[in-house]
């Protein structure tokens, strides 16, 4: 590594994963809270350098779809559509969660019945409609903060007071280190996904990123 790429390091691979390891693993992390899954069953990713030639061997632009569900049940489960580019910031920072009761919008907050399935639509498929109600996600957590506002305000504060406080405790943080490990898997799979261009999955038995039948190393 040059004198250029250390204060750049994330720029370059295979120093930093990219944008995998600095944006998507927050977002791939709530994916994981929210259903209980540990890992995606797939992943398959595309992009590359677009806009910056700059000398970085990781990509500005990148997409990436992943699969989740029961590994013993292909048809149940959904899938997560990631997307960064570093070309144009319209339309800001988006993390948004489909279902057919309706959208969650972190960016918002908010849960709406917005795009849910109706009445009338469930009644001709033999469904019941189970739309969302309209409120906050602090409202449905009870109270709980929901942002992701790293900066200094109570939030962040009351995050890293859990954190001391559970090391003179000895109990487990709000976040535990298993939830690391599972967004660690989803950007290895990325990666291993983008890197070779073949869908990547992931091995429980060896505990390994699975592309064209092998272990994905560097």
């Amino acid at each position: 590594m040059g004198p250029a790429q250390i204060p750049e390091y994330r720029l370059f691979w295979p120093y930093s994963s990219g944008i995998f390891g600095q944006w998507m693993t927050h977002q791939i992390d709530t994916v994981h809270w929210f259903s209980g899954l540990k890992h995606p069953r797939s992943a398959v990713a595309n992009g590359g350098i677009y806009q910056w030639k700059d000398g970085r061997t990781n990509p500005d632009t990148l997409t990436a779809v992943f699969d989740y569900g029961p590994a013993n049940d292909p048809g149940t489960g959904f899938q997560v559509a990631y997307s960064s580019r570093f070309h144009n910031s319209a339309g800001g920072t988006k993390e948004l969660y489909y279902s057919n009761g309706g959208m969650i919008d972190m960016s918002t907050n908010k849960i709406s019945s917005t795009g849910g399935m109706t009445e009338s639509e469930a009644k001709a498929m033999g469904m019941h409609a189970n739309l969302l109600p309209n409120l906050t996600l602090s409202e449905a957590a009870g109270g709980v903060a929901t942002s992701a506002n790293t900066g200094g305000d109570p939030t962040t504060y009351a995050h890293m007071r859990n954190w001391m406080q559970s090391v003179r405790d000895r109990k487990e943080t709000n976040a535990p280190i298993e939830a690391a490990y599972s967004h660690s898997i989803a950007l290895i799979m990325g990666n291993a996904a983008y890197r070779t261009g073949m869908k990547a999955t992931f091995d429980e038995a060896k505990q390994e990123v699975m592309v064209g039948g092998k272990a994905f190393t560097l």
